[in-house]
């Protein structure tokens, strides 16, 4: 490692950016030994595996210095950040020169790129928060159904008019859903006594009736129990770039919805943390991507993807 790990290491996004490259090259060599030119697609996983690996062991390299030389929260934060969209240039620059992005796989890259970057500012809060594992929809089903039956039971009916309505009972359910539910969203963490929901989505620009009806489901079931469930949606595309199954979240009782600006806002008021500003003082794709990359996304039209 041609850099040292220590506070000062948020001015080090060169040695950073070298090291990665150095990384993937030196993977790159060995992966082409086990795949043929064709298999571009197994190349491709396999030199994202391997820069993942490298960020993690560098990322774990931090933490452990931060608590042997008492780092602040906002200088772990920093420097975490750096070290995370270091690794995100290498691998867009490593899959493209293997396999040259189109937009829509680069429009869904983006958006899976996003999403943890976001999540780091919640990892390593500057407010407090604690992060919780969320309910199973069988234990929450299991809950529910307990508490009409037992409050069937106490009717005064006859014990076949009991039996008839715990039918019926069940034949809702039913409808409601022939499967599990999966409640388990993004991000789940309770912050002064309240507990929060949420999803991150890149945009809304397609068909996305069958995910909004499922968010719309979650929800509904957190708002519907007996703890301050809050849920809420972060979009990283502005306003006018969403369709309107984004309109019918935000519009919903059960959503409390934010895209563009007002996404990097709310994060700031959960976390203590101005992600905004940090990627306006620290994130430049075009100078900091391969000047390769960079021709081919403009051939292509592919830049404007990178707007965060």
């Amino acid at each position: 490692m041609n850099f040292s790990v220590d506070k000062s290491i948020i001015g080090k996004k060169t040695e950073i950016l070298a090291y990665f490259k150095n990384r993937g090259e030196e993977s790159l060599q060995e992966i082409c030994q086990n795949y043929s030119v064709k298999q571009y697609k197994q190349k491709s996983s396999a030199i994202n595996k391997a820069i993942i690996e490298t960020r993690n062991k560098l990322v774990l390299t931090i933490v452990q210095k931060s608590m042997d030389q008492s780092w602040s929260r906002i200088e772990l934060l920093n420097s975490i950040l750096l070290v995370t969209y270091c690794s995100y240039v290498s691998m867009i620059d490593f899959r493209n020169a293997i396999w040259p992005y189109d937009y829509m796989s680069f429009s869904r890259r983006i958006g899976e790129l996003w999403e943890p970057f976001c999540k780091i500012c919640f990892e390593h809060s500057i407010k407090k928060l604690e992060l919780f594992i969320p309910p199973l929809f069988s234990d929450i089903k299991k809950m529910m159904t307990d508490e009409i039956e037992e409050y069937i039971n106490k009717l005064t009916i006859t014990a076949k008019e009991k039996v008839e309505l715990k039918k019926y009972y069940e034949k809702v359910w039913g409808m409601v859903t022939s499967g599990e539910i999966k409640l388990e969203l993004d991000l789940h963490f309770t912050q002064n006594g309240n507990f929060y929901n949420i999803d991150f989505k890149s945009g809304f620009g397609s068909n996305e009736k069958g995910n909004t009806n499922r968010l719309l489901l979650v929800a509904t079931i957190y708002k519907n129990l007996k703890k301050n469930y809050n849920c809420y949606l972060f979009v990283r595309s502005k306003e006018e770039e969403n369709n309107q199954y984004f309109r019918q979240l935000r519009d919903s009782s059960v959503w409390t919805a934010y895209c563009g600006e007002k996404t990097y806002e709310e994060i700031k008021v959960f976390t203590g943390f101005d992600i905004k500003d940090w990627i306006s003082k620290n994130i430049n794709w075009q100078n900091d991507l391969q000047k390769e990359t960079v021709k081919q996304f403009e051939r292509n039209n592919l830049l404007k993807y990178l707007t965060w």
